[in-house]
């Protein structure tokens, strides 16, 4: 779906144009294959280069064609299952438009609907960099749902609660961490391309907003990174416990199959048909039981001095 947007003054609220007018911003989400044509001959863009953004693999990059520029990014959304999820987005800068295409609805466009984000529609380098700081602190909310998640597992580990589909878990925000690091370090290399100006043609407090932007963008890499560390930690941590119990678990079950084979051994040699000491005392059975006892004792004492149990 093609929506033209514009908007002159930044008290202006934004306008939804049945037409394309000089100045606007072309915003398409879903496109098909007609509309990227019909795009590519009216603004005399490459239709290939449309094309890409319907590539769901589709990693961020900057080309320069002339004084067109294609800006491909990856934004974060809410996919099946509650998962987070990335699709592609390209941001094309003209030296009289400015336009947006989504593979799938941009999160926060709202906020440029209902004029929450000062801006014009006039001043494409100002929106495109808006627009990638949407899509950076987009990337923040998740990374944070994910830091708090994995806290509330690590809280539990103390008390040895953590469960099979915790690790499960793990393995799927590893995933997903492993995909934003994909998608963030790509944007972080096209920031700095973006701060030499040669692209894209800024003003002062633009290049400030890229600086802030390129920040949020390597902090948030740190944070996916720590992230990662953290969950590595929490299994190996984990592993070492279980490792540990398991180890002791042994150790006490040996401790009591020699205590019962005692006994046993005691019994079978005084169960046989042959003569043996204290056979034929009055009081055989408890000297025997006795013995017993104290034997079995003394390799409970045996084994706590050598630490077994």
């Amino acid at each position: 779906m093609i929506t033209y947007l514009f908007k002159k003054a930044v008290e202006d609220r934004l306008a939804v144009l049945a037409t394309y007018k000089k100045g606007a911003w072309v915003h398409v989400e879903e496109p098909t294959n007609k509309e990227i044509t019909d795009l590519a001959k009216r603004f005399k863009l490459d239709v290939s280069d449309l094309e890409d953004v319907l590539d769901e693999d589709e990693m961020p990059r900057l080309e320069q064609d002339g004084a067109i520029t294609y800006l491909y990014a990856r934004h974060v959304y809410q996919g099946q299952e509650h998962e987070p999820s990335t699709s592609p987005l390209l941001l094309v800068s003209g030296p009289d438009f400015f336009m947006t295409i989504a593979y799938r609805t941009l999160p926060r466009f709202d906020k440029f609907m209902n004029s929450k984000l000062e801006f014009t529609t006039t001043s494409a380098s100002r929106l495109l960099l808006l627009i990638l700081e949407e899509i950076v602190d987009e990337y923040d909310v998740f990374l944070n749902r994910v830091s708090r998640k994995i806290q509330i597992i690590r809280s539990r580990l103390r008390s040895q609660s953590v469960e099979k589909g915790d690790f499960i878990d793990f393995v799927l925000i590893e995933d997903e961490l492993n995909e934003f690091l994909s998608v963030l370090q790509p944007l972080s290399v096209l920031l700095r391309r973006l701060r030499n100006g040669r692209h894209v043609i800024m003003l002062e407090e633009e290049a400030d907003l890229v600086d802030d932007l390129l920040l949020n963008t390597e902090q948030s890499i740190e944070a996916c990174k720590s992230t990662m560390k953290t969950i590595v930690n929490i299994r190996e941590a984990y592993s070492t416990i279980a490792g540990n119990e398991l180890n002791r678990t042994m150790k006490v079950l040996t401790i009591a199959t020699v205590l019962i084979a005692l006994p046993n051994v005691f019994f079978g040699m005084y169960g046989m048909n042959v003569s043996l000491p204290f056979g034929d005392a009055p009081f055989s059975y408890f000297i025997v039981v006795g013995v017993t006892l104290l034997v079995m004792l003394a390799t409970i004492f045996i084994a706590r001095a050598k630490k077994i149990i």
